[in-house]
């Protein structure tokens, strides 16, 4: 009987352990261009249902974008041209898929008079004065508090808070996902579903431990506090403006997440 038992333990946790690896390697091929082999059953498996694992798809970017910029700033390159390489790698890595979704969203949010037409203005493919704008000055923030973080506590330091802005800005996605209405009833949001409440919350928590982990428990406090604000504040404007929420504003509200995290670290550096 106690044999059946284990078995029985032990094929619950097998179908588990591989639902949970399917549900990971789905976010990877999704949010990243990392390799995913082409029978893997992560391509069968819904996006909705994998969006628990979306923080730890920001694991693997967070770690090749601070080893990039870790090896830059140890070989003597300056630390803003450090952070700047670091974050290059971490636009190659996902296809800059965030940074097209900020991109859009400003264009269109701000570009058009009514919703048909900001829709429209974010399906198109060139970018306007307002993306350009908010492209550089959004890379500008990050790469200054990384340098900033370099100079004040080491190239370790904003190594882990490049990590931990990259989980909590890709965690705080589902729950946007799973709170707001589609804008549209076609297009990526739309074919990526929405997340159930359990998912949802699986991905928070995850976002929640890693920062006061990553950044120490003040800075990790306020930084999720700032960064729900913040997540909250755009998933109104994309209601307001768009009627709910699209790819690109998700990839926004992701961009968003990161710089709130990048500025709590970088301000709990003690001056030199």
């Amino acid at each position: 009987m106690t044999g059946k038992r284990q078995d029985r333990a032990r094929a619950f946790a097998s179908s588990h352990l591989g639902t949970a690896t399917a549900d990971l390697l789905c976010a990877i091929a999704f949010l990243t261009r990392l390799p995913v082999p082409a029978g893997s059953a992560a391509h069968a498996r819904p996006l909705s249902g994998a969006a628990w694992a979306f923080p730890l798809v920001g694991l693997p970017v967070g770690l090749a974008a601070g080893a990039a910029m870790a090896l830059a700033d140890a070989l003597g390159v300056p630390a803003l041209a450090a952070a700047l390489l670091g974050l290059a790698l971490s636009a190659f890595v996902t296809g800059a898929l965030h940074e097209d979704g900020l991109a859009d969203m400003l264009d269109g949010a701000w570009g058009g008079m009514d919703r048909a037409r900001r829709l429209a203005i974010m399906r198109d493919s060139r970018i306007g004065g307002y993306g350009a704008l908010g492209l550089v000055i959004a890379t500008g923030i990050k790469a200054a508090c990384l340098a900033h973080l370099i100079g004040g506590a080491g190239a370790e330091a904003a190594w882990l808070a490049l990590i931990a802005a990259a989980m909590v800005g890709r965690g705080a996605l589902p729950a946007v996902m799973h709170g707001l209405g589609h804008a549209r009833e076609t297009g990526l949001a739309a074919m990526a579903g929405r997340p159930d409440a359990r998912r949802t919350g699986i991905a928070a928590a995850i976002g929640i431990i890693a920062l006061p982990l990553l950044l120490g428990p003040g800075a990790g406090v306020v930084a999720g506090l700032l960064a729900a604000l913040v997540a909250a504040k755009l998933a109104f404007v994309a209601r307001w403006k768009l009627g709910g929420q699209t790819g690109d504003v998700l990839g926004a509200i992701e961009q968003a997440v990161e710089i709130t995290v990048l500025l709590c670290a970088a301000a709990a550096i003690d001056p030199v």
